[in-house]
């Protein structure tokens, strides 16, 4: 079994949770979607994510969903499994099931409850603490969702604190700043190098991340080809390439994007794709319009031109 560590590069997408269109698990469309995500070069996945509707799920139904990925996967890739809980009894029951199945780690993000730096550095040692020592986790940084602001010092802190923490994920937003800061803290050894991989959506900063040092992205596109592409262009050195790539995707992302909706889009557009067999995003949850299908057929029509310009 493959264990997440310090040294994850590349793109390990935040997959969707397929649905029929009755709302059930589709496990005939997540066995499509895991080898379509292998196919597209990924070098690891993350599943029950905000994006993969992991509050939707009872624990049944997540306890199936990650063992049919897992099963389909067949360790050829690291998989994360999302933890984050109410409270610490949930999440140690998750994480000893999903490492059981095979888990390369797990991730886990603050609770909207804490406010100051004090609270956050606390509420992570007794993350440490609950998961244990032989647990890979990764720190989730993602202020727009959770409402908890941690800046650089505080995330250097928790890894000061916390030996299981191998990863940041990093979608604060703006956030290069404090990218490049953490970066250049290990790079005076003030902390440990961990992995930093970006998950501002779609991967909407990834060539200017990259070149602030993430070692990739972990995010979710129903297009993972493009970001895989642009790290890989990146990391041979080639960064007009990796630009280049990222400016003809970059309208569908942004479009992918939209609060509220944007869990719809990337869903229709995988349908499009023939990876999985409904758009269905469970109830509370968005539909689009036929004037989303139509804006979204005009942009994958105008991105496929701009792919064919560029060779």
């Amino acid at each position: 079994m493959t264990r997440l560590d310090e040294s994850a590069t590349g793109v390990y997408l935040i997959t969707v949770t397929p649905f029929t269109d009755d709302g059930a698990l589709d496990l005939s469309s997540t066995d499509r979607m895991v080898d379509f995500c292998l196919d597209s070069g990924v070098a690891g996945l993350t599943v029950l994510g905000i994006m993969g509707e992991a509050t939707k799920l009872t624990a049944e139904e997540s306890r199936i969903f990650v063992e049919r990925v897992l099963t389909r996967v067949a360790g050829r890739v690291p998989v994360v499994v999302g933890a984050s809980a109410p409270g610490f009894a949930p999440m140690r029951e998750l994480t000893e099931n999903v490492m059981a199945l095979g888990a390369a780690g797990v991730m886990v993000a603050p609770p909207s409850t804490l406010r100051t730096d004090d609270q956050i550095a606390a509420y992570f040692e007794m993350v440490q603490e609950t998961l244990g020592p032989r647990v890979p986790w990764v720190l989730q940084d993602h202020p727009v969702a959770t409402g908890v602001q941690m800046t650089a010092g505080t995330i250097l802190r928790v890894l000061r604190n916390s030996p299981g923490c191998v990863m940041l994920k990093h979608e604060d937003c703006p956030g290069l700043a404090k990218l490049a800061a953490l970066r250049a803290a290990s790079g005076r050894g003030e902390v440990r190098r961990v992995s930093i991989l970006t998950g501002n959506g779609g991967g909407l900063f990834l060539p200017e991340e990259l070149s602030r040092g993430a070692d990739g992205a972990m995010t979710g596109f129903a297009y993972p080809e493009m970001m895989v592409g642009v790290c890989r262009a990146h990391a041979a050195g080639d960064v007009e390439r990796a630009h280049d790539l990222f400016d003809a995707y970059l309208p569908l992302a942004r479009y992918e994007q939209q609060p509220g909706i944007g869990l719809a889009v990337r869903k229709h557009l995988l349908a499009e794709r023939g990876v999985i067999a409904s758009s269905a995003v469970r109830k509370p949850g968005p539909k689009l319009g036929p004037a989303d299908i139509t804006d979204i057929a005009r942009l994958v029509a105008r991105q496929q031109r701009r792919l064919a310009e560029l060779g």
